[in-house]
């Protein structure tokens, strides 16, 4: 009997194929913006729960609040590096953060 193999795609989905190029321009603004710097700003991080991220986001938290002026940081950690981040995540991050980090401890 053949194995079954199951392979998962991490990549975001596509741009569905009837977008125009002026669509998806129009998209990338809107989700793109530029920091003037980071004083003031919330820095959030999503830890994809591999053992050392943890410490980097400690120091780079410390060094973006203390160097840089940011107003505190916000961390979540994920269940796995295999599992996205929860929707109620995403959206909490969107709503009180100015920039995110997801990031990788290996």
């Amino acid at each position: 009997m053949p194995a079954t193999l199951t392979l998962y795609d991490p990549t975001a989905p596509r741009a569905p194929e009837a977008a125009t190029e002026d669509d998806m321009a129009a998209t990338r603004a809107a989700v793109q913006q530029v920091l003037s710097g980071l004083s003031g700003k919330v820095i959030g991080f999503i830890d994809n729960a591999k053992p050392n991220f943890r410490f980097l986001v400690e120091d780079l938290g410390e060094l973006l609040v203390s160097k840089y002026g940011a107003a505190r940081t916000v961390v979540h950690q994920k269940r796995a590096a295999s599992i996205a981040a929860d929707r109620d995540v995403i959206e909490r991050f969107a709503a009180d953060c100015d920039l995110v980090i997801c990031g990788s401890g290996d």
